[in-house]
């Protein structure tokens, strides 16, 4: 018998977001199937809810056992050993002391600078007209100026510092070769930063996570790099993308936005919906390799093969979500997967829901007449190699 040709990542292109349709048949027909991602050996997807979460808390998967490895991912440069990477009981005490860091509480004292930060990229806008494009006014600088803030990066280092973290995600036509000098460009850079704030400490993300990595004795400064730069990763691109194609999604149904800016009560069930609806990725991004043989779904995992997650699909799935392929703004029952499950559930997730809470807010509250330009339509980024589907321009009027 023939071994089935693994399906090839993505199912529709990523210029737009109706890969959705696929998702529905996957889990009806073919729930664990092979996929081919741009990078590595083939993998096996998890692509129902219950799959999904069962996946991700298995512990019979291993991170670390990707590196070295030909994994699978978005990227040319292979894994390294940083915190996605871990298992238990390292991984489990890595991300204790990031937690000790990046509390809910630090968080939360964020919210006035976060909320000054999207009120002045919105005054900007206005001032130059009634018109602009929104992802080069408002959905890429909120999140770099934000993720600067915490981390203190002063202002002329500001645009060098992005382009480095971009690069890393955004890898359409790098060789392996530049992909790692970008990644030796940040991790040098945030080297620099790290022994700067172990001189000044401040109040700000990086002087914390120095202070709880100084107090053990188990991990690297090395580690600590990688920790830091993990951190802003996720907290760059993703965030751009999910502001942008979550104004998309708003603007396509004009009812919702004017709900949104009608009632803004519920911004933040609206934001675990946007989340649900609009997966920042499609896929969870790193390769898990089983450590013995698995079954998820009814389908064997063999000893030493890769499996991932595919998230978006896992956040339509009717089995979970009532009338899943509808946009419910007050939403009550959400549990979504968009930032992941289990052990690897994204450090960064209470930092992300508060900037998406307060730019959403904002913007309903400033512009409610916002529509969807009359001119050039919206473009995507449909040659990225990368996670994320994203847009390019979102030109929008007022």
């Amino acid at each position: 018998m023939t071994e089935p040709t693994p399906k090839v990542h993505p199912l529709c292109p990523l210029d737009r977001l109706d890969a959705y349709p696929a998702y529905d048949a996957l889990r009806r027909d073919d729930p664990v199937p092979q996929m081919k991602l741009p990078f590595g050996e083939p993998a096996w997807m998890a692509t129902r809810h219950a799959d999904v979460r069962a996946f991700l808390l298995e512990s019979r998967f291993s991170r670390k056992a990707a590196l070295g490895k030909n994994a699978p991912g978005f990227s040319p440069g292979g894994y390294a050993h940083t915190i996605p990477f871990m298992d238990a009981p390292e991984h489990t005490e890595a991300r204790r002391m990031v937690a000790r860091a990046l509390t809910k509480k630090r968080i939360e004292g964020l919210r006035p600078r976060i909320e000054s930060v999207a009120e002045g990229l919105i005054d900007a806008m206005v001032a130059q007209g009634s018109s602009a494009d929104l992802v080069t006014a408002l959905a890429k600088p909120f999140p770099v100026a934000v993720n600067c803030e915490m981390y203190a990066v002063p202002e002329e280092d500001r645009e060098q510092f992005h382009s480095w973290s971009a690069a890393l995600l955004v890898t359409a036509g790098l060789t392996p070769q530049e992909f790692m000098a970008n990644f030796m460009g940040l991790m040098e850079y945030t080297s620099s930063l790290i022994a700067r704030r172990r001189k000044e400490p401040g109040d700000d993300l990086v002087s914390a996570l120095v202070a709880q990595w100084d107090a053990q004795d188990r991990f690297t400064e090395e580690d600590l790099c990688k920790a830091v730069i993990s951190l802003l990763l996720g907290g760059h691109d993703p965030v751009t993308a999910h502001i942008a194609n979550s104004v998309y999604v708003l603007l396509g149904q004009p009812e919702k936005y004017r709900e949104l800016c009608e009632r803004p009560e519920i911004v933040p069930t609206a934001v675990e919906e946007l989340l649900r609806y609009v997966s920042i990725g499609d896929i969870f991004g790193f390769g898990s390799y089983a450590t013995e043989d698995v079954e998820i779904g009814g389908h064997t995992v063999r000893e030493g093969e890769p499996m991932l997650a595919l998230l978006a699909s896992a956040n339509r799935d009717a089995e979970v979500f009532e009338n899943p392929d509808t946009l419910d703004l007050s939403r009550e029952h959400n549990p979504h997967v968009a930032f992941g499950h289990g052990p690897h559930y994204c450090a960064g997730t209470a930092l992300a829901r508060v900037e998406l809470q307060i730019v959403f807010a904002a913007l309903t509250r400033r512009l409610p007449t916002l529509r969807l330009g009359s001119g050039d339509p919206a473009q995507w980024w449909h040659e990225m190699v990368t996670v994320i589907r994203s847009l390019r321009t979102l030109p929008v009027e007022w």
